[in-house]
């Protein structure tokens, strides 16, 4: 295609732009110069953007990529659902390879409700507030993304490569489905527009951005959000809380950062109740 008959980009500096220069290499004449991976404009050339040496470059584009999207889709605010891939729906739970797991089905239900009232809320700003943003993939996951389409409005999936194949689920807006390779710019972008963080039983994903988001609080790194654990009696067999603060390796007052909930009404109202949301903590000596 003659490089004119692409319409002029929008732009408001002189200069031919990246995209321009893109296409226009694909069609230069084909000799062994043009062949050879070294003429290959370096930010067109995937070989040479998958080298270990520009593994700096990669992580700032799965930073950038996502927060340029939703910064134009409008999103101010958002409430992040963690939970387990393998927590199954209700009509599902019969099929499920644990006693346990069929009975956790009850928080797959929990997690609908849930996001469908946290979006029927957040459409009534003019703005994009209080978007359910989880995983992407199945379970409690899956049950976010679905309550959000049931009330008509959007979520945000932020799905990751792994060894075995998988796909987003299907209730997630296609628009703001994104998938990561670094689990660590993925859990950056689950917080960086939190205002509230549900937690889900789940296993070892759940645990770690649990854990994460409580420690950036617990240290000041991050403003306080209510941090809501659906489920009690799992949590509790999970992990022994009390004894932690018994111990003295977490101070008593770290109790207070998450709230047990066990229904989608008692985790909304805990949000709007929520004491110190939106400060930050400051340093207690011993952390």
């Amino acid at each position: 295609m003659p490089e004119d008959s692409h319409p002029p980009s929008n732009r408001a500096h002189p200069f031919r732009d990246s995209e321009e220069d893109r296409r226009a290499a694909h069609e230069t004449p084909d000799t062994a110069q043009t062949r050879s991976p070294t003429y290959r404009l370096a930010f067109d050339d995937l070989d040479f953007l998958t080298r270990d040496e520009l593994r700096p470059v990669r992580l700032q584009l799965e930073l950038m990529k996502p927060e340029l999207v939703m910064n134009e889709a409008g999103i101010k605010s958002t409430v992040v659902m963690f939970g387990g891939a393998r927590i199954p729906s209700p009509d599902q739970a019969s099929r499920a390879r644990t006693e346990t797991l069929r009975a956790l089905s009850i928080y797959y239900e929990e997690a609908r409700i849930f996001a469908k009232k946290l979006t029927e809320e957040g459409m009534k700003f003019p703005q994009l507030e209080k978007v359910v943003v989880t995983g992407g993939g199945p379970g409690v996951m899956e049950a976010g993304s679905r309550g959000a389409a049931e009330a008509g409005g959007v979520s945000i999936g932020l799905n990751i490569v792994l060894p075995h194949e998988q796909a987003p689920n299907e209730y997630v807006t296609p628009e703001l489905c994104f998938n990561f390779h670094y689990f660590a710019i993925r859990k950056m972008h689950f917080l960086m527009r939190a205002e509230a963080i549900a937690v889900f039983p789940g296993g070892f994903g759940t645990l770690d951005e649990l854990f994460e988001a409580l420690t950036l609080i617990q240290t000041g790194r991050m403003r306080q959000v209510p941090v809501l654990l659906f489920g009690r009696s799992f949590w509790e067999t999970i992990v022994n809380w009390d004894a932690l603060a018994d111990a003295g390796t977490i101070s008593p007052d770290d109790l207070a950062l998450f709230r047990f909930v066990e229904t989608a009404d008692e985790a909304l109202a805990a949000m709007e109740n929520w004491e110190g949301k939106g400060e930050k903590r400051g340093a207690i000596p011993g952390r």
